[in-house]
C-alpha cells in the first residue's frame, strides 16, 4: 500500500533539510521529485539529471510544458537561469567523476550495512537500469526515501537484501514515514522518530537490529 501525499510530503520535506547552499543534487523519481517544493528560494542549488540537464527548475504550469524538456523519468520540467544541457555521456561523466554532492533515491530494500537494492524485481520488465548504480557509487552522499514496509507489509530495511543489489555499502541515510535513520559502521541507527510512531513500532516493522542514538529526537510535523 502506497503512502498518502501528506506522508510523502513529510518525507520529502525532511530530505530537503539535507540540501545545502551550492550543492549539485540528483533526484530520483517518486518521493524524491517532491523535494524541491520545500527548498528556500534563497538556496542556490543545481539539480542534475542523467539525461543531460544541470539546473532543472520547477515543474511547468499545465499547458506550459515543453515536449522536448523533461527529466530522466520523462516528466516535464523547466530550466533555471544559468542552467545548461549536455549529452548523456557528459552527464554520466559528471556523476562518475564525483561531481554530484547528494543523490536522493527511492528503493525496494536497504540493508543495515547500507546496501542498496532499487533497480529491479526479478521477473519484472523495466525500461533500463538508469543511473542509480553510478549515483550510488559516486555521489558524495546517498539518501534513500521510501515506505518503511512494502505493499505486503514486509520490512524494506533488512539485515541483508534479498533483491539484486544496485550497490553495496553506499547508503548514508534512510528517511521513511516512521523516522530518520543513519548507517554508521555497518549498523542502523534511529536518529529521529516521527509522530505518532513509537520506538516499539520501529522494532516491529524493521527487519534488522536498530540502534537508538543518544540524541534521538521526536518530530511532530
Amino acid at each position: 500500500m502506497g503512502l498518502g501525499i501528506e506522508l510523502r510530503n513529510r518525507i520529502a520535506k525532511r530530505a530537503s533539510e539535507e540540501i545545502k547552499n551550492g550543492m549539485v543534487v540528483n533526484l530520483g523519481i517518486g518521493i524524491p521529485s517532491l523535494v524541491p517544493n520545500f527548498l528556500s528560494a534563497n538556496l542556490n542549488v543545481m539539480f542534475h539529471a542523467e539525461n543531460g540537464i544541470l539546473g532543472m527548475g520547477p515543474s511547468p504550469e499545465k499547458g506550459e510544458e515543453d515536449e522536448n524538456l523533461c527529466n530522466a523519468g520523462g516528466f516535464p520540467i523547466t530550466l533555471i537561469s544559468a542552467g545548461s544541457y549536455c549529452d548523456s555521456c557528459t552527464s554520466f561523466g559528471m556523476i562518475r567523476r564525483g561531481r554530484v554532492d547528494l543523490t536522493i533515491l527511492g528503493s525496494l530494500q536497504v540493508s543495515e550495512k547500507g546496501d542498496l537494492a532499487n533497480w529491479i524485481v526479478p521477473g519484472k520488465k523495466i525500461p533500463g537500469m538508469g543511473g542509480a548504480m553510478e549515483l550510488a557509487q559516486k555521489a558524495k552522499k546517498v539518501i534513500v526515501v521510501m515506505n518503511h514496509c512494502d505493499k505486503n507489509g514486509e520490512p524494506k530495511i533488512v539485515s541483508d537484501c534479498t533483491l539484486p543489489l544496485t550497490s553495496s555499502g553506499c547508503v548514508h541515510m534512510i528517511i521513511t514515514e516512521m523516522g530518520v535513520f543513519e548507517i554508521k559502521e555497518s549498523r542502523l541507527w534511529l536518529m529521529e522518530l516521527f509522530h505518532p510512531f513509537e520506538i516499539n513500532d520501529i522494532f516491529a516493522k524493521t527487519g534488522c537490529e536498530v540502534q537508538i542514538d543518544s540524541t534521538l529526537r521526536k518530530l511532530y510535523d
